[in-house]
């Protein structure tokens, strides 16, 4: 029987280190299923989710993080995927979230904090910091994907979020 698993890794950025991660799935007989990779500051983060049916593959690969971490400078973590998570996931339809302002302390915080209060599930989040070529100005921008519940649209929900945006002085629109 198939189970699966997440593998979370991280190194400093080298021409490489998606190879020597995947090396160790693949040599383990594991096939890798979705993945999300991107540099954050001189670091490579890698998160996959792959799928085994060898009985000892949690032991197998605990050596093989051992390894990366010893020969590689590659942190690595496994963490089985129990059978009722697997089939947990709604096929819900997703809006964007998108967020652009002044670079501050809990930008991140309060929007993730006013969608959980609402019931509203962050299926992927992606910021960055760029400077502004005229002022040097940090500017922050977000993009937020989440499910939207039957119950909800994204008129209400950006019409909802407009008291988090001002009291983080940030504009923030919401689009299919």
């Amino acid at each position: 029987m198939q189970k699966r698993y997440i593998m979370t890794a991280f190194g400093k950025d080298r021409p490489g280190i998606v190879a020597d991660v995947t090396q160790v799935l693949y040599e383990s007989g594991c096939n890798l299923e979705d993945t999300s990779m991107s540099m954050l500051s001189d670091e490579f983060t890698i998160n996959l989710l792959f799928s085994s049916g060898n009985q000892n593959i949690e032991a197998i690969l605990e050596k093989e993080c051992a390894a990366l971490e010893d020969q590689k400078n590659i942190s690595a973590f496994i963490r089985p995927i129990k059978s009722s998570q697997q089939n947990m996931q709604k096929r819900l339809p997703l809006c964007t979230i998108h967020v652009e302002g002044l670079d501050q302390a809990g930008i991140v915080y309060k929007i993730s904090r006013y969608l959980s209060d609402n019931r509203l599930n962050i299926v992927d989040l992606k910021s960055t910091v760029k400077t502004t070529p005229e002022s040097g100005t940090a500017l922050y921008m977000m993009d937020i994907h989440i499910q939207l519940p039957d119950s909800s649209s994204i008129n209400s929900i950006e019409d909802d979020m407009n008291a988090v945006a001002e009291e983080i002085n940030v504009d923030i629109t919401v689009s299919p």
